[in-house]
């Protein structure tokens, strides 16, 4: 099982990876926010009909169930991709998915403050400055020029991250009972609706895109290895492992990115990347690091050593 487990957490890992890459290689030929709606009207069409075939309620019912997707669809998938595909234009596939990886600490910070019974401990408190001191770090700004396009596309990055965290715990205070597949197919139908309103906002057009193989496979990844494959993984591991081993896969897809994007696109990692990168799994670490503690002692099938 532990090994089925591991595989399924390394493939997790290479298609979020991946897709950073995959992002990345598809802005040359797409507009940002009208790539990343496409994306979403394919994925949630096929993570509907997945909601169908497994579960019994694959149409939400309840107030709470749809304010879940509401914020889903305009946090969770609009407002994270919408930074993120238009942030990704000016940094690398790696130095995205490294910001990324902060979302797990702006969780604890925004649960903090959203939900009541939510503290953060001295630190915990820690933890979360080394996760912003990494993404400082990885931007390298320079002083004499803060509005440089690298800062400014992390700095967008960071707001998607950001978006998803908040994102992540607003969907906790209300008490719905939607089932994960049906909330993450009405979230992506919503989110690529929302999409492609900002789109047609920002006067982006289907005139604009060049279709081209490259653009053809990397929409097609995305759509199937990224989202519905990835998110088949998830839903199984999250079932399996929990919540803080899924979150580890945050900080797996950041050396995916890198490797993926350094095969494909000749992206080269700097000194500042990986720093900057070690400084977030470091903060991590420290704001979860009952928890980690918890599952390192579970993994070895010992009790946990009270403190």
């Amino acid at each position: 099982m532990r090994f089925r487990n591991a595989i399924l957490f390394v493939a997790l890992a290479v298609a979020w990876g991946s897709a950073f890459t995959a992002i990345k290689a598809g802005l040359e030929y797409f507009p940002p926010v009208l790539f990343a709606a496409f994306r979403y009207d394919l994925a949630g069409l096929l993570m509907l009909g997945y909601a169908v075939y497994v579960t019994d309620q694959w149409v939400p019912r309840s107030r709470a169930d749809w304010i879940v997707v509401g914020i889903g669809g305009s946090l969770l998938i609009a407002a994270y991709h919408i930074f993120l595909f238009i942030g990704e234009q000016g940094t690398t596939s790696a130095a995205a998915a490294i910001v990324v990886s902060l979302s797990p600490i702006l969780t604890t910070g925004f649960a903090r403050a959203f939900l009541p019974e939510e503290r953060l401990t001295p630190l915990g408190i820690v933890g979360l400055l080394v996760g912003f001191v990494g993404v400082g770090v990885l931007s390298n700004p320079d002083p004499s020029n803060l509005l440089d396009p690298r800062t400014v596309s992390l700095f967008l990055v960071f707001l998607a991250a950001a978006a998803f965290a908040l994102g992540s715990v607003l969907t906790r205070r209300f008490d719905d009972d939607l089932e994960i597949e049906t909330m993450e197919a009405w979230s992506m139908l919503l989110g690529a609706v929302l999409m492609h309103g900002v789109s047609a906002g920002l006067s982006e057009s289907v005139t604009d895109i060049q279709w081209t193989v490259e653009a053809g496979l990397a929409l097609l990844y995305l759509v199937v290895v990224a989202s519905a494959l990835g998110f088949l993984i998830y839903f199984d591991l999250l079932e399996r492992l929990g919540p803080i081993e899924i979150n580890l896969v945050s900080y797996a897809a950041p050396v995916v990115a890198a490797a993926t994007g350094l095969l494909f696109l000749g992206e080269r990692p700097t000194f500042f990347t990986g720093v900057g990168f070690a400084c977030i799994l470091v903060g991590f670490a420290l704001l979860k690091r009952d928890a980690l503690r918890d599952e390192v002692a579970r993994f070895n099938g010992t009790p946990r050593q009270s403190d």
